[in-house]
């Protein structure tokens, strides 16, 4: 990265995740997703990245997690994806908006019964008394939709973060690491080296 981007940044993250997905051992999708509640105390977790368009970064959750929870007061929020075989990580902040209905069916229709199944089972975040509570759960869902398609959960559907900026960060020699941040100027991207 000798010289500043002038690409989209989201054909640069789509080219990175490419690299990653060929060559990281565990997980190339997965990323660290910070939220705020109400009162601005952070939470972070790593979830899925299920989708990346120029849209923006997609991915799905039960509305009723913690995090759902919080995207709702709060609908902003922060990613990073971390490929330590590569030796790179990009940065992502934006405005969080709901995946459309028909995208959300999409997706769901293509994950295993058996994540369907616990997508209905689970009151994601919630306190379980014991172990056997949610198995029960399972296998009532199970008799429920035997023989027939999962529907999705009304609960359960995607978020999208908008990015207002990506920063691509790439380890160099002695910590003088690269970083080019890409920051949303109306319909453009401005880009900037930083100090590592």
């Amino acid at each position: 990265m000798n010289e500043l981007p002038t690409r989209n940044p989201i054909d640069v993250f789509q080219e990175w995740l490419a690299e990653a997905i060929a060559s990281e051992p565990n997980d190339p999708t997965a990323m660290c997703l910070a939220t705020a509640d109400a009162g601005g105390n952070p939470s972070a977790r790593m979830v899925l990245l299920k989708g990346i368009d120029q849209r923006g970064f997609a991915f799905y959750t039960n509305f009723e997690s913690r995090k759902g929870r919080e995207l709702v007061v709060r609908p902003r929020a922060a990613l990073c994806f971390h490929w330590k075989s590569l030796r790179k990580q990009v940065r992502v902040e934006g405005r969080i908006e709901p995946v459309p209905s028909d995208e959300a069916d999409l997706y769901f229709a293509t994950r295993t019964r058996v994540s369907q199944i616990g997508a209905w089972a689970s009151d994601q975040s919630r306190p379980l008394d014991s172990r056997a509570t949610l198995e029960a759960r399972v296998a009532e869902i199970e008799a429920r939709y035997e023989g027939h398609p999962v529907p999705r959960p009304p609960n359960w559907s995607g978020y999208r973060v908008v990015p207002e900026a990506i920063e691509f960060w790439k380890d160099g020699l002695y910590r003088l690491h690269d970083r080019i941040r890409f920051s949303r100027s109306g319909l453009e991207w401005l880009t900037e080296r930083l100090y590592p």
